[in-house]
């Protein structure tokens, strides 16, 4: 049994730290919110497991996982296919911008060059691991073409 993430990110480092543990998740495009009401972008993904070695080509494994920021000031989606709900999107990095009115910037980039950027006030992330992993029916292959 693989321990569970439970971390907030506060700082660019941090950032990097749940940059490279979302890595190769994957997320339905049903899955993401936009709260802005309550100024916060939610997603529930499905998180593979670089961190244990439970990633490696034996026996990959995948975890339910739940991501939030907050202080969300706007979003903005390019390639998002909204009108396919159960369209899969799969994560490759979240890249902090800084802006000119000394706001932020959060990039989630997705394969097939999809993104969200959030527009922040400052960077307060949370991911927080929500089931059991389970046996994932591949490895994420990184190949350059």
């Amino acid at each position: 049994m693989t321990k569970s993430i439970k971390i907030r990110a506060q700082s660019r480092e941090d950032l990097d730290v749940v940059s490279s543990l979302l890595q190769d998740a994957t997320i339905k495009v049903c899955d993401l919110a936009y709260l802005k009401g309550v100024r916060r972008f939610a997603a529930v993904m499905n998180r593979f497991l670089w961190e244990t070695g439970a990633g490696n080509k034996k026996k990959p494994m995948r975890v339910r996982t739940g991501f939030r920021a907050e202080s969300i000031l706007k979003a903005s989606y390019q390639n998002i296919p909204f009108s396919d709900p159960d369209h899969i999107l799969e994560l490759l990095a979240l890249e902090p911008k800084e802006i000119i009115d000394g706001n932020m910037e959060i990039c989630l980039s997705f394969a097939g060059y999809a993104s969200i950027r959030l527009e922040v006030e400052l960077i307060d992330l949370y991911v927080e691991d929500l089931s059991q992993p389970w046996r994932a029916a591949s490895t994420p292959d990184h190949v350059l073409k």
